[in-house]
């Protein structure tokens, strides 16, 4: 196995892994070498998962996991710890959208919402993931959003947790870097997942597809697997030097 990408006798936690860029990631990884620790509120899913990967050989551990809720993003890194013992890689996943609205239209539920999963989320999860990391370093990657870079036309509440998850992630990683705890964010442009195809903003699905691949120069929306790969050259232990980042995949959105 080529060692950039050999993530032999290494323990990752996913949070959101029973669906879209986590439930690729799982795989990607335990193929690779690392053992799994899975988080989800869709146990159905999770738990079939997780029973495909131990069929493959891969040491897994899934459980419920709410993100909003910091009990539960400690419950993971304790289950790494006491099932692998140690916890070298986090990806805080985990994610909603809302529908299209209006700035002037946006309501409280709706901000509630996107803070308590999309931002407290990945606030927990880093709090307990860094505490597990801080005697041998680790990776952190947390998932934002092109939204997270920029103004988001109609989803504004989703651009704010996402804008607040990059600042989650450079403060982490300033803070951090003396434990050589490395903490990046991915910023995806829409992309082929559940979210995108099945979630809210599918009502239409292709003329909704259309219109948002419009917007990219290479005029499509993304592949789960094209953001994964990313991911994993992320997280990669060879990747050592990289720290603080966001980085986007966008097929050239953010060149304009």
């Amino acid at each position: 196995m080529d060692p950039i990408l050999d993530f032999t006798g290494k323990t990752a936690l996913i949070t959101g892994a029973a669906s879209g860029f986590g439930k690729l990631l799982a795989e990607e990884l335990g193929k690779r070498g690392a053992a799994l620790v899975l988080g989800d509120i869709n146990m159905d899913a999770l738990n079939a998962q997780a029973e495909g990967l131990a069929e493959q050989g891969v040491k897994v551990a899934a459980l419920r996991c709410d993100v909003s809720r910091e009990a539960d993003c400690k419950a993971m890194v304790e289950t790494a710890l006491a099932q692998f013992g140690h916890l070298d890689m986090a990806v805080n996943n985990a994610g909603i959208a809302h529908g299209f609205i209006p700035f002037d239209q946006l309501t409280e539920e709706v901000l509630d919402q996107q803070v308590n999963v999309n931002v407290k989320g990945v606030m927990f999860g880093m709090k307990h993931q860094i505490a597990a990391m801080k005697e041998n370093g680790g990776s952190i990657v947390n998932v934002s959003s092109m939204a997270g870079l920029g103004g988001a036309p109609k989803i504004g509440a989703y651009s704010a947790a996402k804008h607040a998850v990059i600042g989650l992630t450079k403060t982490a990683a300033v803070e951090m870097a003396k434990r050589n705890i490395r903490v990046n964010a991915i910023c995806p442009f829409y992309t082929h997942t559940p979210m995108v195809d099945e979630g809210e903003l599918s009502q239409d699905k292709a003329a909704m597809h259309a219109m948002l691949a419009s917007g990219c120069p290479m005029k499509r929306l993304g592949q789960p697997e094209e953001i994964v790969t990313v991911m994993l050259m992320m997280l990669s232990p060879a990747n050592s030097y990289m720290n603080g980042q966001a980085i986007a995949v966008d097929g050239g959105v953010s060149a304009f």
